[in-house]
């Protein structure tokens, strides 16, 4: 969603915000502005588009300032445009927001009736002329915010400024993610870390409910009552050259290309392959979780929601536990049955998205144990549940996730050995040869990655096609809801993820030679009728291109292309199986010209409804 960038200190104001700015990119936007001070006065510059249409109208040297603001806005209330983009200004204050006030119409029509004139079609305007109405009645700007958020219903992250205090900033959370950096003698404020990493490591992380203070003397933070709180302050060991391209293209392609390595830090101090143990270090809460536990649900959106799919065959066969799946967006709003006995998993990359944290609150009042699978440490997430399982998968800056979603499969993996050793139903044989085949993903997600060019070969061929059905079975049919919406995010191409079993259940209707199926087989159980689903497609004209595992000789005289992957046990063949799917994407979205890491409409972290 929206990305906010504060900033206090000795620097020149206005390269650093928008530098920041540029690093939050990846959360998605359609307009940008800044505010600075000049000559003592807060100056405001807003545009649409990209952010090199604001660097276009900055002047040089605009600043003499010591703070400034910074806001990339993806619309929800109002259209793109600079009116609607932010800064807002109230008076002397001008204000940046992410998030939705709900009850916006209603304290609209109070400032209205009390003189306020409005300049945008925004829900976020209302802020500042709430906060400028209290700031009025001759408030502190601090306790003008803390009067204004009484009067406030939904979710936010807002960061002001005032002309009368230009060292000054206020930053308030509720519901929407925003981190403090604590650098030398200067401080920021945004909505995620790679805004400001660069610059400082060490990291506050603001709770809901509460407000932050931060001049050249220091930081205080409050609650919204007022009282004081002291924070622990947190090193980040993200080196900042993660959040780099490194050489490659585009973050994607990059991050494609670290699985490997993600895989690795997930996996990294977790097994003891001579026992054929996983073992929890840093999650040992999770065993006194799941002593008890009877049932488990899963909840996730998008690429986390068919990483929980993948989860579900992986602890039923492994563990022997009754595992239910969930959209967070519908759990949350179904009235779900829990009971004792049940235990609830949240998957999220970044932990901050909405639904899957309200999910998970509704959970913990039932009194049910919760747990996290998310990659970014303090994370709202994690915060909120009983125990974390963290995939150290790096930051992800590509709205469309890749790492995230393999270093998540790989720790539910691990969590499935962990608990079916734990509740007898792994052998100890069992279990050292399934960690034996983990620690082997690497070296064959490598081994994927050089025959990248083949990929680029069924790129070109199929790039201006129209339509895509993707088909797997069992383990492989979530990575074929995976590979589908991995492609229509970025090169908006349709494309449809079935089960192969449901594709005469309606989707052989749409089968001709425009529409190309992509197959995904392994040579399981249900391999003989993967191969019959290939020629049914066949009989009707229509184009394959399969993925299937080397020393498979049967089903490429069969298909139109095919690409191999190294050979695989099933519970692991959806993180190898994802690989190629990903570059297929890429290169699709490449070859069409593209937005790759920012496609249109799209935010990294869903925070709001």
């Amino acid at each position: 969603m929206c990305g906010i960038i504060g900033y206090v200190g000795q620097r020149d104001v206005v390269p650093l915000v928008v530098e920041g700015l540029r690093r939050l990119e990846y959360r998605g936007y359609d307009s940008a502005g800044i505010a600075y001070f000049l000559e003592g006065k807060i100056q405001l510059k807003r545009s649409v588009g990209k952010l090199s249409s604001l660097e276009a109208i900055l002047p040089r040297n605009p600043s003499d300032g010591v703070s400034g603001i910074g806001h990339t806005r993806w619309a929800t209330h109002g259209k793109p445009s600079e009116d609607n983009a932010h800064p807002h200004r109230a008076g002397t204050l001008v204000m940046v927001h992410n998030g939705i006030i709900e009850n916006y119409l209603s304290l609209k029509k109070k400032l209205k009736a009390a003189g306020r004139v409005f300049a945008s079609e925004t829900d976020s305007e209302v802020i500042i002329h709430l906060v400028d109405s209290f700031y009025q009645q001759g408030h502190s700007l601090e306790a003008a915010v803390q009067e204004a958020v009484k009067e406030m219903r939904g979710s936010y992250a807002i960061c002001i400024l005032s002309e009368d205090a230009p060292d000054e900033l206020v930053a308030v959370r509720s519901g929407c993610p925003l981190v403090v950096g604590v650098g030398e003698n200067e401080y920021f404020v945004a909505s995620d870390i790679p805004a400001f990493l660069s610059h400082t490591r060490k990291v506050i992380y603001l709770e809901d409910g509460e407000i932050v203070l931060i001049s050249k003397k220091g930081l205080e933070i409050s609650d919204f009552k007022g009282a004081r709180l002291l924070k622990e302050r947190h090193k980040i060991s993200w080196d900042p050259v993660m959040a780099e391209k490194g050489g490659y293209r585009h973050f994607m392609q990059k991050e494609i290309h670290e699985q490997p390595r993600a895989i690795i830090d997930t996996i990294r101090g977790h097994v003891a392959q001579e026992a054929g143990d996983v073992l929890l270090a840093g999650a040992e809460e999770i065993g006194d979780l799941m002593e008890n536990c009877q049932r488990i649900v899963m909840i996730g959106c998008g690429t986390s929601w068919h990483a929980a799919l993948v989860g579900k065959f992986l602890l039923e066969d492994i563990a022997q536990i009754r595992v239910e799946v969930d959209i967070a967006s519908e759990f949350r709003y179904r009235n779900p049955h829990l009971s004792k006995g049940d235990w609830v998993i949240g998957v999220s990359q970044s932990g901050e998205t909405a639904d899957t944290l309200a999910a998970i609150k509704e959970a913990a009042s039932k009194g049910v144990p919760t747990l996290a699978i998310c990659n970014v440490v303090g994370s709202s997430l994690s915060r909120e549940t009983d125990a974390v399982f963290y995939t150290h998968a790096g930051p992800e800056i590509s709205v469309a996730s890749t790492k995230a979603f393999t270093t998540q499969l790989t720790a539910l993996a691990l969590l499935a050995i962990y608990l079916g050793r734990k509740r007898g139903h792994l052998s100890e044989k069992d279990g050292k040869e399934l960690i034996h085949q983990l620690l082997l993903l690497p070296k064959q997600i490598e081994e994927v990655l050089t025959h990248e060019d083949r990929v680029v070969e069924i790129a070109k061929r199929f790039f201006k096609y129209r339509d895509f059905l993707y088909l797997g079975r069992g383990i492989l049919y979530p990575v074929a809801l995976e590979g589908a919406l991995k492609l229509k995010e970025i090169s908006y191409i349709h494309a449809e993820g079935y089960p192969a079993g449901e594709m005469k259940h309606g989707p052989i209707a749409l089968i001709d030679e425009n529409m190309p199926v992509v197959v995904l087989a392994l040579k399981d159980k249900v391999y003989e009728k993967m191969v019959s689903n290939v020629m049914e497609v066949k009989a009707r004209g229509g184009v394959v291109i399969a993925f299937a595992e080397e020393g498979d000789t049967e089903l490429g005289p069969l298909v139109d292309e095919i690409f191999f992957i190294p050979k695989v046990v099933p519970a692991l063949s959806p993180i190898l199986m994802t690989i190629p799917l990903q570059l297929l994407a890429y290169h699709i979205s490449v070859s069409r010209g593209s937005d790759v890491d920012q496609p249109r409409n799209l935010a990294k972290s869903v925070t709001v409804e």
